[in-house]
């Protein structure tokens, strides 16, 4: 792969906010190379970062893993597994990705880039997998690790005092279940946009009143969204509605 001046001041700029020195900068390029890109570049020695990404994700799990066994050391599996989910999950990832700026460092295709793929969550999460499936090559599982411990792992605190492992579906359920004596269900109100750009709208209903909606890329995402404007309005809603609760 020949680096140009163009690819060599993008991967400059990049480990510079890395914090890291290259042995083979041809590799970061690499991790930076979304499939979408080789469809303009048909003929030249590409390849797209998945194979990094696939490395990299295991890589992230081994360092999340042994920092939570070793910092809490008396939480049982079960607490360990849920931080870590809540830790690494595509939109922890994305959040730490655009934060390093990995958006604009991207190779796409003109196509995905007009659909907002530079901030598209998905890709920047596996992006972030990628660059550190190349820093393990590179540098070595020490250097690794600390970039994670320093990128990543600041967020674990928050995380674990807060237990924003447990997903707003479940605080709602547990919250309506244990107040309402009901179990929150879910209704897709709206489904707009192409194939590849999906919106969806979805309400939650409890005790057969409407507590909020929600707007997502997937249904899952939409659900968690309704169910976080549920919790935040918790108490005007209970307010408002305790006389056909009751």
């Amino acid at each position: 792969m020949n680096l140009t001046t163009e690819d060599k001041l993008n991967i400059e700029k990049l480990e510079q906010i890395l914090g890291i020195k290259f042995n083979n900068p041809e590799i970061l390029k690499q991790s930076l190379i979304h499939k979408s890109y080789l469809n303009e570049k048909s003929g030249a020695e590409l390849e797209s970062n998945e194979r990094l990404e696939y490395l990299g994700d295991a890589v992230l799990e081994l360092i999340v893993t042994s920092f939570l066994f070793s910092k809490y050391p008396n939480r049982p599996e079960g607490d360990l597994t849920s931080f870590r989910a809540a830790l690494v999950k595509t939109e922890s990832l994305a959040e730490t990705a655009m934060s390093l700026e990995y958006g604009h460092c991207l190779y796409m295709s003109k196509g995905e880039e007009g659909t907002g793929g530079r901030e598209r969550p998905y890709i920047l999460a596996n992006t972030f997998e990628a660059v550190l499936g190349a820093i393990y090559l590179d540098q070595g599982y020490e250097i690794a690790n600390n970039f994670v411990i320093k990128a990543l792992l600041p967020k674990l605190e928050d995380i674990v005092e807060n237990r924003l492992d447990i997903d707003n579906k479940s605080k709602l359920q547990n919250l309506a279940q244990e107040i309402l004596k009901d179990t929150p269900t879910y209704e897709l109100l709206n489904e707009n946009g192409p194939d590849h750009d999906k919106e969806f709208e979805i309400r939650v209903i409890i005790a057969n009143n409407d507590f909020g909606h929600g707007k997502g890329k997937s249904k899952q995402e939409a659900e968690q969204a309704a169910a976080n404007k549920a919790l935040e309005d918790w108490e005007i809603l209970l307010k408002k509605y305790s006389k056909k609760i009751n």
